[in-house]
Order: C-alpha cells, then structure tokens, then sequence
C-alpha cells in the first residue's frame, strides 16, 4: 500500500506543488491555483444567492420601491465580493501588498483596450449610488424605450412593449440624454395635437376637447385636463390637448389612441371639421396625382443635359 503511494500519489502531490512562479513571498503552484479558482466560484455563487435572499426575503416586507431594494441588494453583492476576495487571496497565501502589482497589470490592460468595459463598470455604480434609473422605471435612452428590468455591472435590461429584452451599455445612461418617465412619479402628461378649421366653433372644440379627457378612465382629474390653442397653422387652427395619467406609463401608445378615437368620434357629432391637405383635397376632387413615369424621364433628360 505504501508503495502505491508512493508510486502513484506522490507524484500527483508534487505536480500539485510544483512552484509555477512567485508573487511576492507567496509561491503560486498547480494547488493553490485550483483553490482561487473553487473558493472564488462559491463566492460568486453565495454572494448572488444572497443578494436573491435579501431582495425577496428581507427588503421586500420592507416600505422600499423595488428599485431600491434591487440596487440595496446588488451593492451588499458587490460589498461580499470585494470582502470575499481580499479574504480567499490571505487564505491562499498571497500577501495583499502584492495585489499592487495585479493593480498595475489590470491598469495596464485598462490602457490597452478595457476603457470601454471599466467605464461601463463605474457607470454602473454610478447608477447605483446616484439611482437615476431603478429597475421598474419607464426610460428611453439611445432611441430604445421601455422598462428597466435589471441592472448590472457592465449593462442595464430594458424590456420594449414587445417584449423584446434590449441589453444597454451603463455608460449610455450616464453620457447621453436619458428620458425617465417614473422618476418624479408616477404620473405623466400626454399631449395630444389637433387640428380644426379656421371657421370651428373654438368654445365648442375646448368643451369637447375636456370631455374625450373626462370619458377617458385613464386620465386622472388632479391635475385637471386642459386645452391650449398653440398655433394659427397655414390651414387650420393647431390645439393641444393636456392630459395626465398614472395608469398607460407602460402602454403610452394605447393611451394617445384612445384619445384621438374619442375625438374623432366627438368631432363627427357635431360635425367639427378636421382639415385635409392640399394634395389630399385635389386627390378626392378628382385630380390624379402625378405619374411617377414622367417624373423618372424628367429626370433622365435633366441627367443627360447636365
């Protein structure tokens, strides 16, 4: 028996020590590497179970927003893995005095080509620390519109009205023009535009205006609705209706329709004219419009001549 260990197992045990190269005082062999590598992944893995646990066990019975409970939960992550780190390079035997060479040698790498993922990083943490956005806000940002379903350390998961999960880099939220639609509340104003004809009724188009507005189960009475004449147009007079709402942050789309159909509706009763164009107007008169033929041959001879 002790012959097969020490024909078999010593080797293994001295290929396990076997000094690759040394970090300061510490010497890092084949071992001491396989336990960075295991105590770091049950890190991670502890650290994210108890972020979960603390998110929906502790913070939810809690009088916190679940954005504020979502960025509680991943700064005490991100305090456990700073912690957990410093403790498993001690355990493996490397002095923290020569994490300073690490540093510089990630340094350098930040140099040479991390800038983007580094300041994505710190761009979350800003978000973290000053919350702009929290999970649960209504943003638009870069052209992408819709709900913050996580944030993280290099992105941020926007989830669109159809139902498509955007995965947007942190640095966008802090160099570009963010638009939050829940940072100040819940509750939003809509602005609906019309137009009428030079000879309407303006009193009659106000009153029905506030009453597509009062009909409306989404739009809330405080504040009130209004309605602004905004514009003398080439060939319409140009309102605006004003309308709050808590409830369509989420579905702004659905809101804006609801209301124009009213209106259309409410103008068709009392026979309020919604003027047309020009080139509409001569088309329902009978007049063709023009053949895109003859435009591509004038501009074939144009070609030729110039």
């Amino acid at each position: 028996m002790q012959d097969f260990a020490a024909d078999y197992l010593n080797p293994i045990f001295n290929a396990l020590n076997y000094n690759l190269f040394a970090l300061g005082d510490a010497k890092i062999t084949p071992l001491s590497i396989l336990y960075l590598v295991l105590l770091s992944a049950a890190l991670i893995y502890l650290s994210r179970r108890l972020k979960n646990l603390l998110v929906s066990r502790v913070l939810q019975r809690t009088s916190l927003d679940i954005g504020s409970q979502q960025a509680i939960g991943t700064i005490t992550r991100y305090l456990v893995l700073c912690v957990g780190f410093l403790i498993i390079l001690q355990t493996v035997g490397i002095n923290l005095t020569t994490v300073n060479v690490l540093a510089g040698a990630v340094g350098i790498g930040i140099g040479l080509g991390l800038q983007n993922i580094a300041n994505n990083f710190i761009s979350g943490l800003i978000i973290l620390f000053e919350r702009p956005i929290k999970v649960g806000d209504r943003v638009e940002v870069d052209k992408v519109f819709g709900e913050v379903t996580a944030i993280g350390a290099r992105s941020t998961r926007i989830k669109t009205n159809d139902n498509f999960s955007i995965i947007v880099p942190n640095s966008k939220f802090i160099s570009e023009n963010v638009t939050n639609l829940s940072l100040y509340g819940n509750i939003v104003r809509f602005r609906i535009p019309v137009k009428v004809a030079y000879d309407s009724d303006t009193e009659l188009v106000e009153r029905l205006l506030l009453e597509v507005a009062d009909e409306n189960e989404d739009v809330v009475t405080d504040p009130p609705p209004t309605v602004r004449l905004v514009e003398f147009g080439e060939n319409a007079l140009r309102f605006e209706l004003r309308a709050w709402s808590r409830s369509r942050l989420h579905r702004p789309g659905t809101l804006k329709s609801n209301l124009n159909l009213a209106i259309i509706r409410k103008f068709r009763e009392q026979n309020v004219v919604i003027p047309v164009s020009k080139d509409y107007s001569q088309t329902r008169n009978g007049s063709s419009p023009p053949d895109p033929s003859e435009f591509d041959s004038h501009q074939e001879k144009r070609g030729k001549s110039a």
